[in-house]
C-alpha cells in the first residue's frame, strides 16, 4: 500500500494509505464481530447455560440491527457527511464492546449485541461513502481502495474463530469483545485526519420508512428463529410471517411516496443494481449460516477445542486474503463480470466439498471446502461492492452501499437463523444442517451465475 497517493479535498490532502487504512480498520472491527462470537459459543452457552436458540440470538442480534439500521446510517450519511457518522458509529461500537464484555446475563450480552450492531451499521456504509467520495474522480484508484478495504474486512471476519480461539486459551471468552476497544479508539481519533464530505442539505430524513423496515426484518428473523419452539402452525410463528409481510409493503408504499426516501426505488429500474444486490444476498447467507454451523460442528460433534476449531479456519484467513489482494488487478484487467463468474463458481464447488462431513471427518479432508469457500467469495465481493458503486451518482455513494450492506446482512442474520434452527437437536442435527446449506448453497450459487452471465456486461 503505497502512502505517496493524495486525495484532494476542499480543506485536506490526505494520503491514499490513510483513508483507506481508517476506513478498513472499521470494517475489521465491525466483520471481527460477526465470526469471532461463532467460536466462543460453546463457553458462552456454558456461562449462562444458554440453548442453540439463545445462542442463534446472540449472534444474530448483531446481524439484526446491523442489517435494519443501515440504510437509515446511509442516508444520514448522504446528509449530515460521512465523517460525522463514521465518527459516531466507531464511538458506538466500542462502547457496545465494553457492555458485551461485562455481560452479567444473556439478555444483557444480546441487548449489548444488538448495540454493537447499531455501531456498525453507523460506521459501515459511511467508510464506504468516505472511499468513494474520496476517489471518485480515479475510477482505478477507487477499484484499489475498494479491494484493499474489502480484503481487510474479508481477513478479519476469516480470521475471526482463530482470534477468538486464542483469546479464550489464554483468558476467557470475555476478551473477544475487550479487544475491540483499543481498535475503535484509534480509529476515532486519527479518522480527524479525514476530510469533511460534503452533505446533502435539500435531503430528509425518512422515519417512517426506517420504522416500517425495521419491523419487517425484525419480526421476519425473529420467526425464522423461534419456529422449532413455537411450530409453524403456531399463531404467533404465523401471524409475524403475516406481519413481516405487511410491513414489507408498507414500508415499499411509503418509499413510493415520500419525498426523500432512504431507499430510493428508482436505484432498482438497473437490472446490473438488482443482480448485484441479490449475489450479495446468497453469498453472505450461505457464508454465516455455515459458518455458525461448523463452529458447532467442529466443537460439538469432532470435539475439537476452542483454540483447535479456531485454527481449523485458518484457510478461510488465508483464502480470503489471497484473493482479495489479486482482485482490484483483476478487476481492472476484466471489469466485474469475470471475477464474479469465476469467484461464484469456486464458492459452489468449496461447498459440494462440505458433503463430506461426518462424524469421523479427518481434517485435511475440510481443509481443501475451508480454503476455496473464501477465495470464490473474496474474488466475487470486492467486483460486486464496485459495480454497486459505479452504478450510481457519488452523491448516493452512502445509500448504495447501505443498500449492498444491508441485504448482505439481513440474509446473513436469515442464513444463521434457518441453518442453526435446521441444526437444532445434536450431533446428527449439525450434519443434516451442514449438508443442507450446502446443497441450497450450490443451487443459489448456480442460479446466480447465470442471472450473471445474462446482465452483467
Amino acid at each position: 500500500m503505497s502512502l505517496s497517493n493524495t486525495t484532494t479535498s476542499p480543506n485536506h490532502t490526505v494520503p491514499f494509505g490513510w483513508i483507506v487504512g481508517i476506513t478498513s480498520l472499521a470494517f475489521v472491527v465491525a466483520q471481527l464481530d460477526v465470526s469471532i462470537v461463532n467460536i466462543a459459543l460453546p463457553p458462552i452457552a456454558k456461562t449462562y447455560h444458554a440453548s442453540i436458540t439463545t445462542l442463534q440470538w446472540v449472534i444474530d442480534a448483531y446481524t439484526l440491527a446491523f442489517a435494519v439500521l443501515m440504510l437509515s446510517a446511509g442516508n444520514l450519511s448522504d446528509l449530515l457527511g460521512a465523517k460525522r457518522i463514521f465518527q459516531l458509529g466507531i464511538c458506538i461500537f466500542g462502547i457496545a464492546s465494553i457492555g458485551c464484555g461485562f455481560a452479567g446475563s444473556a439478555a444483557t450480552l444480546i441487548a449489548f449485541r444488538v448495540l454493537q450492531g447499531v455501531g456498525a451499521a453507523t460506521m459501515i456504509p459511511s467508510s464506504l461513502a468516505i472511499l468513494n467520495q474520496a476517489f471518485a474522480h480515479d475510477p482505478a484508484k477507487r477499484v484499489r481502495a475498494v479491494g484493499l478495504w474489502t480484503a481487510a474486512g474479508s481477513a478479519a471476519i476469516a480470521a475471526g474463530p482463530i482470534v477468538g480461539g486464542l483469546l479464550i486459551q489464554i483468558s476467557n471468552w470475555r476478551y473477544i469483545f475487550f479487544v475491540n476497544v483499543p481498535l475503535c479508539l484509534a480509529g476515532f481519533l486519527f479518522s480527524f485526519r479525514l476530510a469533511q464530505n460534503k452533505t446533502s442539505v435539500n435531503k430528509g430524513f425518512d422515519i417512517a420508512g426506517q420504522i416500517t423496515w425495521m419491523l419487517s426484518i425484525t419480526a421476519l428473523i425473529a420467526v425464522i428463529i423461534e419456529w422449532p419452539n413455537f411450530g409453524f402452525k403456531d399463531p404467533v410463528i404465523f401471524g409475524g410471517l403475516l406481519f413481516s409481510a405487511a410491513t414489507l409493503v408498507a414500508f415499499l408504499t411509503i418509499e413510493k411516496r415520500v419525498n426523500h426516501p432512504m431507499l430510493p426505488l428508482h436505484l432498482f429500474d438497473a437490472p446490473t443494481f438488482n443482480v448485484l444486490l441479490l449475489l450479495g444476498a446468497v453469498l453472505n447467507g450461505a457464508y454465516y449460516g455455515t459458518v455458525f454451523t461448523l463452529s458447532l460442528y467442529l466443537q460439538n460433534v469432532l470435539h475439537y477445542s476452542s483454540l483447535n476449531a479456531g485454527l481449523a479456519f485458518l484457510p478461510l484467513t488465508v483464502g480470503f486474503v489471497i484473493s482479495n489482494l489479486i482482485s482490484g488487478r483483476v478487476i481492472n484487467k476484466f471489469g466485474i463480470r469475470k471475477p464474479i463468474i469465476i469467484g461464484l463458481a469456486m464458492f459452489a464447488v468449496g461447498f459440494a466439498g462440505l458433503f463430506i462431513a461426518k462424524d469421523n471427518t479427518p481434517y485435511w479432508q475440510l481443509f481443501l471446502p475451508f480454503l476455496i469457500i473464501p477465495m470464490g467469495m473474496g474474488l466475487a465481493v470486492p467486483a460486486m461492492t464496485n459495480g454497486i458503486l459505479s452504478s450510481v451518482d457519488k452523491s448516493l455513494s452512502g445509500t448504495a452501499s447501505a443498500a449492498l450492506n444491508t441485504v448482505r446482512q439481513a440474509a446473513g442474520a436469515i442464513g444463521v437463523a434457518v441453518f442453526g434452527a435446521i441444526g437444532v437437536g445434536g450431533s446428527a442435527a449439525i450434519l443434516h444442517s451442514i449438508s443442507v446449506s450446502a446443497t441450497i448453497t450450490i443451487i443459489s450459487t448456480l442460479a446466480i451465475i447465470g442471472l450473471n452471465l445474462k446482465y452483467l456486461k
